[in-house]
């Protein structure tokens, strides 16, 4: 299946809605960390991002130490940011 990737000006649009992400990679790439009260509620949030991620097919890059969690998002498939990563995004902000 081929996916479009997002121009530099949908991008920048896209980014304006989602203020705790940023660019990364070049632009390739949007990035948020997390933070957590405890291991458990960090886990919680992975956990709820995973179903997210399955149901959407499209599955997040991430690192987990205790309490924080980052997160990059980027369609491999675009070889960047596709509208994908941003629904995702957005669906993640949705979770906490």
């Amino acid at each position: 299946m081929s996916v479009a990737k997002l121009t530099q000006e949908e991008c920048s649009a896209a980014l304006a809605q989602l203020p705790s992400w940023t660019l990364t990679r070049e632009g390739s790439a949007i990035f948020r960390k997390f933070e957590f009260g405890d291991f458990v509620e960090a886990f919680a949030f992975m956990t709820g991002v995973a179903m997210l991620a399955e149901k959407a097919d499209h599955h997040p890059e991430w690192f987990n130490v205790y309490n924080r969690v980052e997160i990059t998002l980027t369609t491999h498939d675009a070889d960047g940011l596709s509208q994908r990563d941003i629904a995702m995004a957005k669906a993640i902000e949705a979770l906490i």
